[in-house]
């Protein structure tokens, strides 16, 4: 089959899509795969090796100057259906006419479409294109069951998952629905079931040790597992400095809040403090990820390195544990590395994170970043336990057993087909 993908964010969003994309393409199939990347440019120079054909659109979309506002923002609204109205504005909307424009193209040219679910253009396309449509979840929060709610009430959760969508609709709908209108298409009334969510096929690409199956998700619904691919040529290789400061001494604690990481000076050294403070009260060693330390006055030493970046698949392995924001990505690769959690949540989805982890045993309460100091982020590496030590390697372990693109890939052949 001919078929096409396309996503939008920040890494975490990018990288499934391409590990799926390549699983697609070495099951035989023609895949094209179109990326919108929130906040870096580094998709253009990539290259299949599988021959998917790759092509970025708009790219990035928020400029350096303008990510440090919409960061801080982000992280201070408290109502998480504001917080996603202002990131949707800020970070979709600019590039919601290219996005959709490359998605009625790639609709016209393939048989079947597979999108990351807030990718409501490529949904659209498909339907006006009498394509089937799947949909990638990259969390199982967005769910709605009888048995389960973000909000984790014992009780009331059909009644919390009715208001969830109606205030989701309210909130959320409109974006679609505009260009439903604009291209005389029937408009959505549950932003939910009908744009996150495909009844035909939804893909929760969440590892089964972090996501328990509900027993009233429909038969459309399946959970795949972790989609990811190691090594990707643009994540690079750990540097000589790392691995000198690996073998140097302990294993140290990796702190990264991913695309979340400060770049303006100001921000950065903010949050350079923040963790360099918080590990030298731990009294633990640790790496810490940011862009440029020397511009914000901080060099590194024998028990603390800064480095601009470095590939989770082989970094995280090697320390005691690792400091991150909760991203579906990060929390994902950890849990496989067989390493504890500290989670330090930016936004609300990263919130459910840090329970699901604290849930299985491997992190503990997850702080958050507008309140979070060095005296807090310094207790909670302390609480690393023994107990999470332990748990850790065994999650990882069953973990290692799965096989999400896989199990992706035998889905979508099912669902069209193909043997």
């Amino acid at each position: 089959m001919k078929i096409g993908l396309q996503t939008w964010g920040s890494h975490g969003d990018i990288r499934p899509f391409v590990a799926l994309a390549e699983g697609l393409q070495q099951a035989g199939h023609d895949v094209t795969l179109l990326i919108t990347c929130v906040d870096s440019g580094a998709y253009a120079g990539m290259a299949s090796p599988s021959g998917v054909r790759l092509r970025v659109i708009a790219s990035p979309v928020i400029p350096l100057s303008e990510a440090a506002r919409i960061g801080e923002a982000a992280i201070g609204m408290r109502n998480p259906l504001k917080q996603m109205t202002m990131l949707m504005e800020a970070a979709f909307l600019p590039a919601e006419e290219a996005m959709l424009a490359a998605a009625l193209e790639l609709a016209a040219e393939s048989d079947l479409l597979v999108g990351h679910y807030f990718m409501y253009p490529l949904q659209i396309a498909a339907e006006q294109a009498g394509k089937p449509y799947v949909s990638v979840l990259l969390s199982h929060v967005a769910i709605p069951s009888a048995h389960s709610h973000p909000i984790g009430l014992p009780f009331g959760q059909s009644f919390l998952w009715w208001l969830s969508c109606w205030a989701l609709q309210k909130t959320a709908g409109r974006y679609p629905n505009r260009l439903r209108a604009r291209l005389n298409m029937p408009l959505t009334k549950d932003f939910v079931n009908e744009v996150w969510l495909s009844d035909l096929l939804t893909l929760v690409a969440v590892s089964p040790q972090l996501c328990e199956r509900q027993p009233d998700w429909p038969s459309s619904i399946q959970l795949c597992g972790f989609l990811d691919m190691p090594n990707m040529q643009i994540e690079g290789r750990l540097t000589d400095a790392v691995e000198a400061f690996l073998a140097a001494g302990e294993a140290p604690v990796y702190m990264t809040f991913g695309s979340w990481t400060p770049r303006d000076i100001p921000n950065q050294t903010d949050h350079l403090k923040l963790c360099t403070d918080a590990a030298t009260q731990a009294g633990c060693r640790a790496i810490i990820q940011t862009d440029d330390a020397a511009a914000c006055g901080f060099q590194s030493d024998e028990r603390v390195l800064y480095v601009p970046a470095s590939p989770h698949n082989l970094i995280f392995p090697r320390c005691a544990a690792v400091v991150h924001h909760g991203g579906a990505g990060t929390t994902q690769s950890v849990t496989r590395a067989g390493k504890p959690s500290v989670v330090v949540a930016h936004i609300s989805e990263q919130e459910h994170w840090g329970k699901e982890l604290r849930r299985v045993g491997i992190a503990g309460k997850p702080l958050h970043r507008r309140s979070v100091t060095a005296k807090r982020l310094a207790s909670r590496l302390r609480a690393v336990s023994p107990a999470m030590q332990v748990k850790a390697p065994l999650v990882a372990r069953a973990m290692a057993q799965e096989n999400g693109v896989a199990a992706a890939v035998r889905l979508i052949n099912q669902l069209s087909g193909v043997r």
